[in-house]
């Protein structure tokens, strides 16, 4: 699970994370109001989407024009800015050409900026350990810094018998050029930064970028979090945080079932049991020259109605021209997935090629329930087979 800016902030803040002044507001009225109660001459007016590069972005309305990110120094600039964006579609790199809308802003009072530094916390799957990663170069996508210059990415590892050692803040700090006070000032945001993801069953904790004031100081001037799903049970309060408008719906619809669903750019829809299974099955549709439209894993206790679920949240995807079904019938079986397939069908009157291949218990059963369907249902022998008949079914529907 994602969350806007504001919400990290306020999150981060409770762990003792420095952070300047600011204030969430919904309307152009608010953004001057809250604008007035900050000092000093300058405030910051932040879109507030789930994704990066905001002020490198543009608004759909005003291609050429300014980004999610604008400086304002009056209050009739904080209303400008309040509505150019308000309401509006930005597009960044990470939101793709369809952009997302803003719905709500955040006011930060600015600050003096002497360096930018760029700092997170994630898990690295390989060793099963928390990881710190850190840079010079703040405020930019650390992607391509770790393209163009890796040798300017730095990594500490931390080990989970023992947490973060003092000693690995100070190391950091002194690879990142820090200097004097700025050095006990990054080992308490690192503190911050490790606390928050420890307690809150993280994912991930961005700071990018960390600033370095000129006095020294350190400030958090953009915060990103995600949290791991599967421990939300034990976060009520994150759950509290959750910014429907900012997911896909058709994944919003795929947890309600208990199905994992991950929305993709192909033509061909997956309805797979077991993620390692799911990814085989993409895979082989790219080997055969076509993409998958989604990720989709119904689980081993498929019923019909989480079938029905899946079909029609697969179909809900205007790309999709063809349905690829492979299941291996170990808990559920092959039967009663069959059953559920000509139900599902049915139910969501299927206007596109059907391929489905079964395997495990029931499997000769399953197979002849498919055949008296009556419907247009192409049975395959195995994965490859499947692949290469679901590909033929759309390459003949779209040249029909």
């Amino acid at each position: 699970m994602n969350i806007h800016e504001y919400q990290a902030k306020t999150l981060l803040r409770g762990f003792g994370m420095p952070i300047p002044e600011g204030r969430v507001v919904r309307s152009p009225d608010e953004a001057v109001s809250a604008a007035r109660t900050m000092a000093g001459p300058l405030v910051v007016v932040k879109a507030q989407i789930h994704a990066g590069g905001r002020g490198a972005g543009h608004f759909a309305h005003d291609p050429g024009g300014k980004g999610g990110v604008r400086l304002a120094r009056t209050p009739d600039e904080v209303e400008q800015a309040a509505v150019a964006m308000l309401d509006h579609t930005l597009v960044t790199r990470q939101t793709g050409p369809a952009g997302r809308v803003v719905r709500r802003l955040y006011i930060e009072a600015g600050c003096d900026i002497g360096r930018e530094l760029y700092l997170s916390l994630l898990v690295d799957r390989t060793t099963g350990r928390i990881i710190i990663v850190a840079s010079q170069d703040g405020g930019m996508a650390i992607e391509d810094v770790a393209e163009a210059t890796p040798e300017r990415i730095l990594k500490e590892s931390i080990d989970p018998s023992v947490g973060l050692a003092d000693y690995q803040g100070r190391n950091l700090a002194a690879r990142l050029d820090l200097h004097g006070r700025s050095i006990r000032a990054f080992t308490t945001v690192l503190r911050a930064a490790y606390d928050a993801f420890v307690a809150l069953d993280a994912s991930v904790v961005e700071i990018n970028p960390l600033v370095v004031t000129p006095a020294g100081g350190l400030l958090a001037l953009d915060a990103k979090m995600s949290f791991d799903d599967n421990a939300l049970f034990r976060h009520p309060e994150l759950e509290e945080l959750r910014d429907e408008n900012e997911e896909d719906p058709r994944e919003r619809e795929a947890a309600r079932h208990g199905l994992a669903y991950v929305g993709l750019d192909g033509t061909i829809g997956c309805m797979v049991n077991g993620a390692g299974l799911a990814m085989a099955t993409m895979d082989i549709i790219k080997m055969e020259g076509e993409e998958p439209a989604n990720f989709l894993d119904v689980g081993g206790g498929a019923t019909q109605e989480r079938v029905a679920a899946a079909f029609r949240i697969v179909l809900s995807d205007r790309k999709v021209r063809g349905i690829l079904v492979n299941i291996f019938g170990g808990i559920m079986r092959c039967d009663i997935i069959a059953e559920a397939i000509i139900a599902a069908s049915r139910e969501t009157g299927l206007h596109v090629p059907l391929v489905v291949r079964l395997a495990g218990t029931n499997v000769e059963l399953g197979q002849d329930i498919l055949s008296k369907s009556g419907l247009r249902i192409i049975p395959a022998d195995d994965l490859a087979d499947a692949a290469r008949k679901i590909v033929a079914a759309v390459r003949e529907e779209g040249a029909a």
